[in-house]
């Protein structure tokens, strides 16, 4: 089998996913899953498509990820690791898709105006 490459976007943060089959090896920028990720929330997000797929252990994967936070950097691996898995086998498509993992959450910070305090808030109007 080769190698397949998926990306993952959000908020600021790409996630760059290469899975080969292996033994469940996982390593996000040269550390390991559970070195990078500390918190069980983000860890549950990053292994969420593996789980729903039952593919846990059956691949190795190594992620290359920058930009963003750490919680959007695991959005980003959530996203491109879903794509992986569709990739892999088009069944996982009827899988992952109810649970909203196939879709790029496009929220991102709103840029700051020219003119204004930030990007919503604006100076006091004054009558005199």
């Amino acid at each position: 089998m080769e190698v397949i490459h998926k990306i993952g976007r959000r908020k600021t943060a790409v996630a760059r996913v290469y899975v080969s089959e292996g033994k469940g090896n996982v390593t996000v920028n040269k550390k390991d899953l559970k070195d990078y990720f500390t918190t069980g929330t983000l860890l549950y997000k990053v292994n969420q498509p593996m789980m729903l797929t039952e593919n846990e252990g059956n691949f190795d994967v190594k992620i290359n990820v920058y930009g963003g936070g750490i919680t959007g950097q695991a959005e980003a691996i959530r996203l491109a690791l879903s794509r992986a898995m569709v990739a892999l086998d088009e069944e996982n498509h009827g899988v992952l898709k109810p649970e909203g993992l196939l879709t790029r959450d496009p929220r991102m910070v709103e840029r700051k105006k020219y003119g204004q305090k930030k990007a919503r808030k604006k100076f006091q109007f004054s009558k005199r």
